[in-house]
This record gives structure tokens, sequence and C-alpha cells, in this order.
């Protein structure tokens, strides 16, 4: 056994990407010193097919054959692709322990370029046959790039391999569950609904990649109506949130609207700066793979918590105030959220348990609290930077309580969810061999 492979995980993926051609500061001798600065100026195979999948994930066609194309849950598609092309690597790489899939194609001087492409464009394919427009030209310029000989054969031939493997182990993964109808509850404290099919509502009845179950990570719940906490929640986002408050600076109103573009667009582009952060394509694998199984695990958690607990969302719960049987609330018929509200339950708030997840997540893989990286948003036209592995979850927090969509707890509450979902895949996936 290495002297690695003794290490704590977290510890070893931080000594794994010292190797990385990322941009290292070294501070002093020990992990929590050292900072990393992401930087995606070396694109690869893994961030070439990462921009593939997210145009692939969010073009629509005429015909949508497959339950991906009918329902689609961005997060779980794209972690499909990502494990895919983690496997089909580190097969050929030999340094981590693979997801799922172990080829029988014999690796060694297999073309990592031709197993990478062919594992992503087959799993494009099965999962998405009607939108080929967005992937098979791009297949064809990758892969005739590649010389011809016995290297690029073994690496097709293990990317097909792994390709439909991992199809298979996530073929029936629970959306096309039956919905009735939702019916919203006249009861204080539960979720009102815009619409009869409220959104992600199929998420919770989805395969988890990683848990062992959906439920794993479930909170506690919110505060009771009558609570203390709940009151100071309730008055925090109703000052905050509004569609006029006297707390909430131009800055705090950016950074709500900042991270008001729509996710599936949004956080798939963002996230790709970290597949080109590094010209080893199987660290870059590495890492989207294990983002990505994170980022999805981190959603079906969460929306299975939110649908579980159904808990009213401050459009509701501040004009209402009066029925909650708290004294130390008061009722604002007229209290509008200043940004919208997505339609779904308040608790947790999603976009904590993501940042929550994503932040713990390169904290893991780096080794160290001190990554500084940055993303973008074309509702405010504006580039952040975040320095810290807590700046984005922290940011997260509080532009859902000044866009008056979220309650503190839930914030709080969604950070801890996707911190739990990260250091779960962290300790039992993408490790060494």
């Amino acid at each position: 056994m290495s002297n690695l492979s003794k290490i704590h995980p977290g510890r070893a993926f931080g000594i794994a990407a010292m190797a990385m051609g990322l941009s290292l500061a070294a501070c002093g001798g020990g992990d929590d010193e050292r900072s990393v600065t992401v930087t995606p100026d070396r694109p690869n195979v893994v961030s070439y097919w990462n921009d593939v999948a997210n145009r692939t994930v969010n073009a629509t066609s005429a015909v949508n054959s497959t339950p991906e194309e009918q329902r689609p849950a961005y997060q779980h598609d794209l972690a499909t692709v990502h494990v895919a092309i983690y496997d089909a690597v580190s097969a050929i790489d030999g340094r981590y322990r693979p997801y799922a899939i172990t080829p029988v194609t014999p690796a060694a001087g297999a073309s990592m370029e031709a197993a990478a492409t062919t594992a992503a464009y087959r799993v494009l394919r099965a999962l998405f046959p009607d939108r080929g427009g967005q992937y098979e030209a791009a297949y064809e310029d990758r892969i005739s790039a590649v010389p011809t000989g016995d290297a690029k054969t073994r690496g097709v031939a293990i990317g097909d391999e792994v390709a439909a493997g991992i199809v298979a182990l996530r073929a029936n993964d629970g959306r096309m569950v039956a919905l009735a109808p939702y019916v919203s509850s006249t009861q204080p404290g539960k979720f009102r609904s815009a619409s009869p099919q409220p959104f992600n509502r199929y998420v919770p009845a989805m395969k988890p990649f990683a848990l062992t179950r959906v439920d794993q990570f479930r909170p506690a719940g919110p505060p009771s109506l009558d609570s203390v906490a709940y009151a100071a929640s309730l008055n925090e986002t109703k000052a905050a949130g509004g569609t006029v408050s006297t707390t909430r600076t131009p800055e705090l109103l950016e950074i709500a609207r900042f991270h008001t573009e729509v996710p599936a667009v949004f956080i798939p582009r963002n996230l790709g700066r970290f597949a080109a952060s590094t010209a080893d394509v199987a660290e870059a694998a590495r890492l989207m793979a294990f983002i990505y199984v994170v980022h999805a695990d981190a959603i079906t958690a969460c929306f299975e918590a939110k649908y579980f607990y159904e808990a009213w969302r401050p459009q509701s719960a501040i004009p209402l105030a009066a029925d909650d049987g708290n004294a130390a609330t008061v009722a604002d018929p007229s209290w509008t959220p200043v940004v919208p509200t997505p339609n779904h339950p308040e608790y947790p708030a999603a976009h904590s348990c993501t940042a929550g997840g994503l932040d713990e997540t390169l904290r893991e893989y780096y080794g160290t609290e001190r990554v500084t990286y940055s993303f973008n948003s074309t509702v405010t036209g504006t580039t952040r930077t975040y320095a810290g592995t807590g700046a984005l979850a922290d940011e997260s927090r509080l532009a859902r309580i000044y866009g008056g969509m979220h309650f503190p707890f839930s914030a709080v509450d969604g950070i801890a969810l996707g911190t739990a979902v990260a250091k779960w895949v962290g300790a039992h996936h993408f490790g060494l061999r």
C-alpha cells in the first residue's frame, strides 16, 4: 500500500491536485496554508465534452423519445456524462478508483482522447437521440483528430464499454414517476403552488449516484410557526427581500439578481470553468465527475426534503402572517419579493444545497479552503469572484434572503445538506486506488 492511500480522502485529493496545471500559490508548509486559483485557460477533451453536453441537455427538439428528453434533469444527465468520461479515462490513467465500470478492453497505451470522446458521445446519443445536431458534428471533429492506430481503437472500445455500462446503470432512474396534479394545502405553514405541477416534483423519485437513500441527509425541518426562530427569519426576509426594503443596498440587490439566471444554464456554464483548469485529462475528468455527482445528489436530496416538508415560501407566509399563530410576526398583505419566487416548496433552499455541495467538493478535492474561482451571470452581465470554499454558499444565502425568495433557516440548512452530501461522495468515490 502506498503512503498516499493511507491519507484522509480530503488530503489525497489535495495532494493529487498539487500535480495539476493550476495556479498554486505556496503560502507555507501545510494544506491549510496553500491557496489555489482556478483559471479556465487549459481547454481539454473533458471541457470540450462538457460544453457539448451542456448544449445538448439545454436544447429542444420536435421529437422527445426518451425519458431524458421528456423530463430533463440537467444535474443527473450531466453527471451521467461525466462519470462515463471519468471511468473511461481512469481505466487508462490508473491512478483512481472507477466510479462504477471497469472495462475489459486492455487499457495500457489506449488513447484517453478517444476514450473520453467516445464515452461522452455514446452517453449523449443514448440519452438524447433526437438532439444529434448538438453532438454529431462535434464527435466527428474530435474523433477524427485522433491518429488512427491501436491506441485509438482501444480508446474507442473502452469508451463504448464504459458508456454502455453507465447508461444501463442509470436506466429507469425514476424520473418518469406518475404524478397526479398537486393540491396545495390551505393550512398555515404549507406551500401554495402556482400550478398543478410545481417544479422538479419528480426529482425525489430519482435514483442517487452515490447516496444510499434520497433521504439520507434530510434536515430536521423548519422551525415551528410559533417559535422565536421562525419569527426572526420571517422578519429578516420581510425587511430585506421585499420590493421595498430599507435594509437592502444596491450591491445586495445585484447579488440577488446575479443568482436568478436559469440554473440549467447558469450552473453548467460556470462549472465548466473547472473542467478547463488543468491540462491533466484524468484530473479534469475526476474533478468534474466529483462536482456533478455531488450536484445531482444534493439536488435530489434537497427536493426530497422540500416535498417532504412542503413549507410555504415568504411570498405566502408574510401576507398570511396573521394566521401563523406567532405574536412576533405581523401580516403585510401587499408584500411581494423583489425577484420572482420559483414554484417549489421553501425548505431547504436549493441554491444553498448546491452551493454548499460545491464549496465542500472543492475543499475536499484541493485539500484547502483557500480556493478562488469566478462565476458570471447573464442577468446582471457581471462576474463575481469567490475567495474561499464557503464564499459561494455565503453569497447564495444572502441572495435568497435579499431576493425575498427564502427564509434564512432554509439557506442555512440547505448549505448543511449540500456539505454532508459532498463529504459522503468524497469518502466513497473518486479516490486513489
